[in-house]
């Protein structure tokens, strides 16, 4: 048995600048908060693994005074608990009225990985609402349903720390050097790598000038057949073309060695 696990933000749509981004700005406005979100401002916030980690950094002395909030850790606790619920409802609409397009090769490649029987899971510290629909949308309800979806609060620690790919592997059944992962951050990659799967890197707009080099292979996305992928680095044994394959990703399982290289090699 192999297995085929697909982190969510970043990897199975574009989410972060489509979703996330308006749906904490939405939030902010609807309970009166004095902030708004830049796309810069993001593209710091989202190096904070979680949207209630992001929310919580929020809350320095001179916020808390600004936004005339609570004081008590509880109650600043209910607060960011209560703008997280909003949010994700938010971002679940933004998802359903199709304003957060599916990454190239993402429907493709689970099609593939289905036909030849390996298991498949998305694991992200995300909401598992979220998650959910963010799924459905980028592979369709019926190959949703065959996933197992690792999400939310479920480990003690979120990524850059490897406890949801352990426990997705862990729950499947299988050895480290059965999986591939599907991520595009360098906190993904930490985690996928302290976990022991080998590591394919999708980058964004977000993540594309981070640091991969433990990465198997880094493309510009898995790619379709109107939209080619461009392979920016390659240390494993697999050879993609246009397209990034289910051959392709299963050269990677069970640390099948190669040379490194850059581009297709």
């Amino acid at each position: 048995m192999s297995a085929l696990i697909f982190d969510c933000d970043g990897v199975l749509a574009d989410t972060e600048r489509y979703g996330h981004l308006p749906a904490f700005n939405a939030t902010f406005k609807e309970f009166g908060l004095p902030v708004h979100w830049s796309l810069a401002d993001y593209q710091r916030k989202v190096l904070i693994g979680g949207g209630k980690e992001r929310l919580a950094s929020l809350l320095t002395p001179e916020f808390v005074a600004a936004a005339g909030l609570p004081t008590g850790p509880a109650a600043q606790q209910a607060a960011v608990a209560a703008w997280h619920r909003r949010k994700s409802e938010i971002y679940t609409g933004l998802v359903a009225s199709g304003a957060v397009q599916p990454r190239p090769g993402v429907a493709r490649v689970t099609a593939e990985a289905l036909a030849a029987g390996w298991q498949l899971a998305v694991a992200s510290t995300s909401a598992e609402g979220s998650v959910r629909a963010t799924l459905e949308r980028a592979v369709g309800a019926g190959q949703a349903a065959q996933f197992e979806v690792f999400a939310g609060d479920i480990v003690p620690r979120k990524k850059p720390a490897p406890d949801i790919y352990l426990l997705a592997l862990d729950h499947l059944g299988l050895p480290a050097a059965r999986a591939v992962v599907i991520e595009d951050s360098r906190n993904g990659l930490e985690a996928a790598t302290a976990a022991g799967p080998a590591c394919v890197i999708t980058v964004n707009g977000f993540t594309e000038h981070e640091d991969f080099h433990e990465a198997a292979m880094v493309v510009s996305s898995l790619g379709d057949p109107g939209e080619p992928a461009t392979v920016l680095a390659n240390r494993s044994a697999a050879r993609p073309g246009r397209c990034v394959t289910l051959a392709d990703l299963a050269a990677l399982l069970d640390g099948q060695p190669a040379g490194a290289n850059d581009g297709t090699g």
